[in-house]
């Protein structure tokens, strides 16, 4: 067998802790909490336009930054729910999923040798993708159970030779959703550096309890070091789709549309045609989709703190994190593994969301599931705890 090598960075890596829980939850038939996609499909309208774009054609390839439409109702959304004018042409980029558009801008704007800065809890692809691009990764730790955005701490670890900072708001996994005065200050630091920051903003409409929607670049100094992503499939309850995009300045635009056409180059156009026509006639669904969630979050919170669960503030995202000390006093990841296997309930330990593995006393509830699947979650949860 010959000895071949590989990409240390993918070699290295394990399976992902979703593949591992999603596994546990089959095998134990277990209530599956853990990974963050809607069981529910999206609305039937938003399908239908996709299906006669696609039976009508043309099914060739669109242009490499995407279908014009659907970049124009990208701009129109942009102006209609925060004040920002994108030019169609040069500032919009249409990507495969969210999750592409931030390879394509680490890829972009970061490279060889080029410090990129992560905030933790992070989402898991930010780090081996930036690692693979050769950058060196830094990284800042929030503190529970707050989580506030620290701008003397994210001061500290940026250099000269930071080309970018992620910024993800409301944050995945622990459904922070950073106030004005935290962005300001955050603001405030990035304008005395040399560097960019791509803002994860996938989760900018699952927003609880009136509050605002900041995103970075509408802060001033930031219009033309920020890009900002977002994903049709958290929107629409239409993740399978991979439909995300990357707004912001075109010179930052133009060198991620470069990173982005050597990986997937371009994007099904009728999935593209489906989400221009949901942008610009089903947002209605995407602000009730937030009342909703905000309930199931409700549901949780209000039954886990009987169980004996600690629950942490959740400002948005599909997300509620829970401290797990009062129950037991094993690593998170052990916790979850015994609670699909002997609980029949499937959860996400956050430890693996932080380079250093700490802290290892939380766990994630992902509540974007009908309000009977977490009802018999629940049910699960306080039969094997004996409430």
């Amino acid at each position: 067998m010959p000895k071949h090598q590989f990409n240390p960075v993918f070699a290295k890596l394990p399976t992902t802790i979703f593949t591992v829980m999603s596994a546990l939850a089959v095998e134990h038939k277990a209530v599956n909490l853990g990974q963050g996609f809607p069981d529910e499909d999206g609305p039937e309208s938003i399908r239908e336009a996709a299906s006669r774009a696609l039976i009508e054609g043309p099914n060739q390839y669109p242009p490499m930054r995407g279908r014009m439409e659907l970049r124009r109702a990208i701009a129109a959304h942009a102006r209609r729910f925060y004040g920002l004018n994108f030019n169609p042409d040069t500032d919009i980029l249409v990507t495969s999923g969210g999750t592409e558009a931030l390879a394509a801008s680490i890829l972009g704007l970061a490279g060889q040798g080029g410090e990129v800065v992560l905030i933790e809890p992070a989402y898991d692809s930010y780090r081996p993708i930036a690692e693979a691009a050769g950058a060196i990764v830094k990284s800042v730790a929030l503190t529970p159970p707050d989580w506030r955005l620290n701008a003397d701490a994210l001061a500290r670890v940026i250099t000269p030779h930071t080309r970018v900072v992620m910024l993800n708001s409301p944050l995945n996994p622990i459904g922070r959703a950073f106030t004005r005065d935290e962005l300001e200050d955050f603001a405030r630091v990035i304008a005395k550096s040399n560097a960019c920051v791509i803002c994860d903003e996938v989760y900018e409409h699952l927003i609880f309890d009136g509050r605002e929607h900041i995103p970075l670049i509408t802060l001033p100094g930031m219009r033309e070091r920020v890009v900002k992503i977002g994903s049709a499939g958290k929107m629409f309850s239409l993740t399978g789709w991979k439909v995300g995009w990357v707004t912001g300045a075109a010179r930052l635009v133009e060198v991620i549309a470069k990173a982005h056409q050597f990986l997937t180059f371009t994007t099904p156009p009728g999935l593209q045609l489906g989400i221009a026509y949901a942008l610009e006639n089903e947002m209605d669904f995407t602000l009730g989709l937030t009342r909703t969630l905000q309930s199931h979050r409700d549901l949780l919170a209000e039954a886990l703190p009987g169980l004996g669960f600690d629950v942490l503030p959740c400002e948005g995202s599909y997300f509620l994190t829970a401290g797990i000390r009062k129950l037991t006093n094993e690593p998170d990841v052990a916790f979850c593994e015994r609670l699909a296997k002997q609980a029949g309930v499937a959860l996400i330990p956050l430890s693996v969301f932080f380079s250093g593995g700490k802290p290892d006393h939380l766990v994630r509830f992902a509540f974007c599931k009908k309000r009977s699947v977490i009802e018999d979650a629940i049910a699960r949860l306080e039969k094997y705890f004996g409430k």
